[in-house]
């Protein structure tokens, strides 16, 4: 299963959702689904500009565990 580690990352950054949703141009709800680990899919293009904007990797924001 793929954790979607996004709402540390912004806490780290001391950055909102809404401000982020901003940044990166994608609607807060889009962003809030990604977050809460409900989305099915992210676009590299969308990956590529949270990494640019919370200056980080994709393995801060993504990590793979095993399902049990």
């Amino acid at each position: 299963m793929i954790i979607v580690n996004l709402d540390i990352m912004m806490a780290r950054r001391k950055i909102s959702l809404g401000e982020l949703a901003e940044k990166i141009d994608i609607t807060p709800a889009n962003l809030s689904i990604l977050k809460t680990g409900k989305a099915k899919a992210i676009r590299f293009s969308t990956l590529e500009a949270i990494c640019k904007e919370l200056d980080c990797q994709p393995g801060d924001i993504l990590e793979f565990k095993e399902d049990k």
